[in-house]
């Protein structure tokens, strides 16, 4: 017969085979299959090992087919594609642009000293330069009157200037198999006959993720001309893969919803880390996740278990509860990452719950019309409530200058008067895991500064709770103060064996 598989067992073991995958397919994306024989008709030679003499040109155009004309901003006669290189330009925008228009950024890669319209070697990529968003508010003065203030809170998405333009070209000598080609590099490869060899020109690449929101500008009528930062770089094929699925990515999470800021600090995440510091946070989040996900089933199981609150502040639930959903409309208002967001939400759900079960609370609905009947506690709970009552008065002695001075976090401190025989500690451990995690994520994820604070404030709470483990510990033996014995709870029913 088989043993019953928990389910949290299941889960971990979900989760293993998940991050095993997802390193398979990392491997897949970094590691590509060369051609074993140069010589084999299938394989794919680099056009830059010829060493022709290369250009960079770039143009701008109000339609990204150039139609109705293109004007050359910057051109780079002796490009070497192994030579990193930043320059500054400044552009002058179209009429159209200046009104609420597009402007298009156009890439040619081709032979020097012939132009890349009519080189048939060339390669080219077209990138915007302009994106639209909502402005960032003015900031106004108390003497202005309500009909500015209504017309500078028009939500109305306007055309900024992108002012970073970044750019990237495969440099090591790789020669592909036609028969094992990335689908990912397909798309950017552009291949000519020359003789009985196949030969790919260079692969040319846009990086959409160093587009950052603090680079854009907002365009208007005046903005008649604007800089455009213009930095290259070689990049590695593994890296270029890599950074085609990510940009993907961004994309998709855009198009179901994500803003330009929840998508900006995604991106942060990507260009901002190093590649080896961000395989890490790959780890850690996978991590994060499953801790989230483990507190919240044993947090939930504990709750649903339990029948009596003795041996638990109900007040403390209930200021947990609604400290937890300040926090929550707090990062709401903040437009806080939905990394952060989403997690806090579920939470506040969570503890909302738990007030229903502390106060046995039951809701029953007459047509639309919801009724609350308080369910009443027995002795041992208004024991309970008695010493809890004693605690939080001594307790108020610090807690409301506190709260006073601006610490709406300091309701966690309630956790360091009470027991910690009565409490879920397996979820307990799971948060405090989750805690360690997110004190990483601090310095990663974009969110405010006093919730990034929280995150080490938890530290400190968990090592409280460490130390009142270590220096309570629970005797089984021992009865409690409500006449309650652990050994005898879990005592086996039914006849004892004898000898």
């Amino acid at each position: 017969m088989f043993q019953k598989t928990s389910f949290t067992t299941l889960i971990v073991g979900v989760f293993v085979v998940y991050v095993l995958h997802t390193c398979w397919v990392m491997y897949g994306i970094v590691y590509t299959k060369p051609c074993e024989n140069p010589k084999f008709e299938n394989c794919l030679k680099p056009y830059l090992s010829g060493k022709t003499r290369l250009q960079l040109s770039i143009y701008t155009a109000l339609r990204p087919n150039a139609e109705g004309g293109h004007t050359l901003i910057h051109k780079e006669e002796d490009f070497d594609v192994e030579s990193k290189f930043e320059r500054i330009v400044n552009v002058s925008l179209p009429k159209k642009t200046r009104k609420n228009g597009t402007l298009y950024a156009m890439v040619f890669v081709h032979q020097a000293g012939m132009s890349p319209w009519q080189d048939p070697r060339q390669v080219h990529l077209v990138t915007q330069l302009t994106t639209y968003m909502i402005p960032k508010p003015l900031e106004v003065n108390y003497y202005y009157t309500t009909q500015r203030l209504r017309d500078s809170a028009v939500d109305r998405p306007v055309s900024h200037w992108r002012s970073r333009l970044t750019l990237n070209v495969v440099s090591e000598d790789f020669v592909f198999d036609r028969d094992f080609l990335p689908s990912d590099v397909h798309r950017y490869l552009k291949v000519f006959q020359n003789g009985k060899k196949m030969v790919y020109l260079p692969l040319l690449f846009v990086d959409e993720l160093s587009n950052r929101v603090k680079d854009l500008m907002e365009i208007n009528s005046t903005s008649i001309e604007l800089p455009l930062t213009i930095s290259y770089d070689t990049i590695s094929l593994g890296k270029l893969r890599f950074w085609i699925h990510m940009q993907d990515a961004v994309y998709s999470l855009q198009q179901f919803g994500f803003t330009e800021k929840d998508a900006d600090e995604i991106k942060g995440i990507f260009v901002d880390t190093n590649l080896y510091l961000l395989a890490l946070t790959f780890f850690v989040a996978a991590f994060h996740l499953l801790f989230d996900f483990l507190a919240f089933k044993n947090d939930i199981s504990f709750w649903k278990q339990k029948k009596s609150m003795v041996g638990m502040s109900s007040k403390a639930v209930l200021w947990r509860c609604f400290s937890t959903i300040v926090i929550f409309m707090y990062l709401f208002d903040e437009q806080t990452s939905l990394l952060v967001l989403i997690p806090a939400g579920i939470g506040s759900l969570i503890e909302v719950w738990k007030v229903k079960k502390a106060f046995k609370i039951q809701i029953i609905w007459k047509a639309v019309r919801p009724t609350f009947i308080f369910g009443k506690s027995d002795e041992s709970e208004r024991r309970t409530e008695e010493y809890d009552t004693l605690a939080m008065k001594y307790l108020s002695y610090l807690l409301y200058p506190m709260c006073i001075g601006g610490a709406v976090y300091v309701s966690s401190i309630i956790l360091s008067t009470s027991s910690v025989a009565h409490l879920p500690w397996k979820a307990f451990m799971y948060k405090a895991f989750n805690t360690f995690i997110d004190d990483i994520f601090a310095f990663i994820i974009t969110m405010p500064t006093s919730h990034r604070l929280a995150c080490f404030r938890d530290d400190v709470v968990f090592l409280v709770y460490l130390y009142q483990r270590w220096l309570y510990p629970v005797d089984k033996t021992r009865m409690n103060e409500y006449g309650l014995s652990y050994d005898e709870e879990e005592k086996p029913k039914g006849k004892a064996h004898e000898d």
